[in-house]
């Protein structure tokens, strides 16, 4: 398996044929539109990646800016955003840990499968570091944003597995006023060849449960959103 970094930082087309297999039920979008309806609101995404949440939410803001690390990501983000035909959005190439706007520019701050790694690349100082970039977005939000966190909760499961590494991440956000709820985000892949070979590509060659159905073969997956709003 290639490692995660290496996908993030040269692999971003082979990882928006996998991500873009996913959720195919459409669950994530009123999912998050449940927690906040983002209608005429400002809203800075962190971690954007390859605009997979980013795609979802541009037609319902005001203004977007989407923020990531990788280049690489951003430049396929870009490309599926112009193809959206929306103007209303703005890239940026930053790190969670240094973020050059302005203090209260946002009303919404999304992250999806991203914010974990202030916990993750910090190793034993992760809380040090997860209260850091959570005070960065605090300053960030205007009086009464909000942030909302989107995580996996288990790749192969039908209900809710917290992955080992997120287990201690996940838990701070639990006991520090977080709300959270769950949905099923599926994968559906056009036939089993396609479903082995990039799940693999991401996940490693642990076997994935799989089926057949009408429509392509499913691989289950839980995700979580954890939401908190700020009322500086």
């Amino acid at each position: 398996m290639i490692q995660l970094k290496e996908i993030y930082k040269s692999r971003a087309d082979r990882y928006q044929a996998l991500v873009g297999r996913e959720d195919y039920q459409g669950n994530l979008l009123p999912a998050i539109l449940s927690i906040d309806p983002l209608n005429g609101k400002d809203v800075l995404e962190l971690g954007a990646g390859t605009a997979r949440v980013s795609c979802l939410i541009v037609s319902k803001v005001r203004t977007l800016i989407a923020a990531d690390i990788s280049h690489h990501m951003l430049a396929v983000g870009k490309q599926r955003l112009v193809e959206l035909g929306s103007v209303n959005w703005h890239l940026s190439l930053e790190s969670h840990r240094a973020l050059p706007f302005a203090s209260q520019c946002a009303d919404v701050i999304i992250s999806g499968w991203s914010f974990c790694y202030a916990a993750l690349d910090a190793g034993e100082n992760w809380k040090t570091s997860l209260e850091a970039a959570l005070v960065e977005t605090a300053r960030l939000l205007r009086p009464g944003g909000k942030l909302i966190l989107i995580e996996s909760l288990g790749t192969g499961f039908t209900t809710p597995n917290r992955p080992a590494v997120l287990v201690d991440y996940l838990t701070y956000l639990d006991t520090h006023g977080f709300e959270s709820k769950w949905i099923r985000t599926d994968y559906c892949f056009e036939d089993e060849t396609q479903a082995r070979d990039l799940t693999q590509f991401f996940f490693g060659d642990t076997s994935m449960p799989m089926w057949e159905t009408e429509m392509g073969v499913i691989v289950p997956e839980c995700t979580g959103l954890w939401w908190k709003s700020f009322n500086l």
